[in-house]
């Protein structure tokens, strides 16, 4: 058996369950962003619900459910989809290049957002 050393957790069921919980997880910070525009805040509102350790941890929980995600579903377009068969030689090549990519901007991404909410 065969078994990707790139993907999330290296099992299809933790993967798709992955995914699961994580959109949900996605869908909840949503939805209480939406109702908080919705009931029309100012900045100081808004400020203040943003320095709570409770909106920290909840939108970090978002920030690492949206790494998870998207890692999960590029990596399953990828290799799906940038294989050796559908592009020839150059398939190989530019799979592993492009999950690096990913993989360094969704890092960056999660320090910037930690930095800008702890910072």
């Amino acid at each position: 058996m065969v078994t990707q050393v790139t993907s999330f957790s290296r099992n299809g069921l933790s993967d798709w369950l992955i995914q699961r919980v994580s959109s949900l997880i996605l869908l909840a910070y949503f939805l209480f962003i939406a109702v908080q525009i919705g009931l029309g805040v100012d900045y100081t509102q808004w400020r203040a619900l943003h320095d709570t350790t409770a909106m920290k941890v909840f939108t970090l929980l978002a920030v690492g459910a949206f790494v998870a995600h998207a890692w999960i579903g590029l990596w399953t377009v990828f290799t799906d989809y940038l294989t050796e068969y559908m592009l020839g030689p150059i398939g190989n090549i530019i799979r592993p290049l492009l999950q690096i990519a990913v993989v360094l901007a969704l890092v960056v991404y999660a320090i910037w957002v930690v930095q800008v909410i702890w910072g």
